[in-house]
């Protein structure tokens, strides 16, 4: 395959070359954005870890992106709605890396060891390396503890990252309070049931309320869980609960929080990689760079993940762990089917019907359909090649309510096409 005929994808960040080299290189070009060397001309997709994009940044040729990662608060999710764009993530690909952090903040916060660690440094500098190891010894009761076993944790979110936490508090003899308005059918059977160490709560005030520990991991959701650790819920939970937060930093109201300490209701330690700074130079706080992910493993199943998303959407038409679109599965395009038409449209009534008929005079072999809110995803088989792709891509995407159009074709990666492109860069 003709360099003009690969499928071109663009990158943001430092993506693990892990991920990069599951890309065929027979068949994909793959070059950086965000650097001054020559970036990739015109990709069809882009990958990205931590980079706030923008929408400006966005080449109009671009028909996907994904985020190597869970969360897509650095992409402009909504806007690429409008524009039939899908954007994917990766979830569960960094879950063992921010379970075994979890797992450490809560020993963080039982043990007080960094606080342990720091005072052996002082006192280091204060007397000598030497002189130091007596009074080190002597000041250990300063630093007493409390063991996990037989505590309560409460896991807000039982997604992969929750249940992998409750798995693992329950394997280390702890009584586990789990609460997911949303929880799926496959989380559900990804926990550990053992009898009564593991309870499924019906509301978040019977979690917080209960836990010895608290291990928050839900998304931000505006007006739902957006500050919902806040002052009432606060005076709901044991004073010396411990609050762990490697989720998003805005589930807590962090002036809520100061309060709280400041009133004594709140004695126990919040740990969290997102530092704030209100509450950054209190004793109780355990704050620490955003380590979630930052694991060579991680980046590397994520980064894998990304490009396999990728891939399939681009070969296949298949939409796999996208946040916006609709899941729709799909096999490559049969040797004897000559187009695959990937049209993107406004959920709304008349549409199909609208499309449907735009194709009249082609052979459909076969055709799927979905919708995800206000998203509609038609993946299309004809079985003859159109004498003329460009008409049919002007046909398709001068139809009102059209966003998007995408052909797969034996000949070359793809055509693509915006309905509303002038809104892009």
């Amino acid at each position: 395959m003709s360099i003009a005929n690969k499928f071109r994808v663009g990158t943001f960040n430092n993506i693990s070359r892990v991920g990069l080299s599951r890309f065929r290189q027979s068949a994909y070009q793959v070059g950086a954005l965000d650097t001054g060397d020559e970036p990739i001309q015109e990709p069809q997709a882009i990958m990205i870890r931590s980079h706030k994009l923008q929408v400006e940044e966005i080449p109009k040729s671009v028909c996907a992106i994904a985020r190597c990662g869970a969360g897509t608060n650095n992409i402009p999710v909504e806007n690429l709605s409008e524009r039939g764009i899908p954007v994917f993530n990766t979830p569960g690909a960094n879950a063992n890396a921010v379970k075994e952090l979890v797992l450490c903040g809560m020993l963080l916060a039982s043990r007080r060891i960094h606080q342990g660690i720091n005072h052996v440094k002082e006192v280091a500098k204060e007397e000598g390396v030497h002189v130091a190891v007596g009074r080190v010894e002597s000041d250990k009761k300063l630093f007493a503890g409390q063991e996990l076993t037989g505590k309560t944790l409460g896991v807000v979110g039982l997604g992969a990252i929750g249940a992998g936490v409750a798995n693992a508090a329950s394997n280390l003899g702890m009584k586990v309070i789990g609460y997911d308005p949303a929880l799926s059918v496959e989380a559900a059977l990804a926990l550990n049931w053992k009898g009564t160490d593991f309870i499924l709560a019906n509301s978040l005030e019977h979690v917080a309320g209960a836990a010895d520990y608290l291990s928050l991991h839900a998304p931000v959701i505006k007006g739902v869980t957006e500050g919902m650790i806040n002052r009432d819920m606060l005076e709901q939970m044991r004073p010396t609960c411990n609050i762990i937060n490697f989720a998003r930093g805005e589930l807590v109201d962090h002036s809520a929080l100061k309060s709280a300490i400041d009133a004594g209701i709140f004695k126990g330690n919040y740990v969290s990689d997102f530092p704030n700074s209100e509450i950054f130079d209190y004793d109780q706080v355990i704050a620490m760079p955003h380590l979630g992910a930052s694991t060579a493993e991680a980046e590397e199943n994520s980064s894998s993940m990304a490009a396999d998303t990728i891939m399939s959407f681009l070969e296949t038409g298949s939409i796999i762990n996208s946040v916006n679109f609709p899941t729709v599965k799909a096999e490559p395009k049969p040797e004897s089917t000559a187009v695959r038409a990937c049209i993107v449209n406004e959920n709304k009534s008349g549409m199909l019907a609208a499309i449907t008929n735009a194709l009249a005079e082609f052979n459909v072999v076969r055709q799927q359909n979905d919708s995800r809110n206000n998203i509609a995803y038609n993946l299309v088989d004809l079985e003859d090649l159109p004498s003329d792709l460009d008409a049919l891509m002007s046909t398709l995407t001068s139809i009102d309510g059209v966003l998007s159009a995408r052909f797969i074709t034996d000949g070359e990666s793809s055509k693509y096409k915006l309905n509303r492109d002038t809104t892009l860069a």
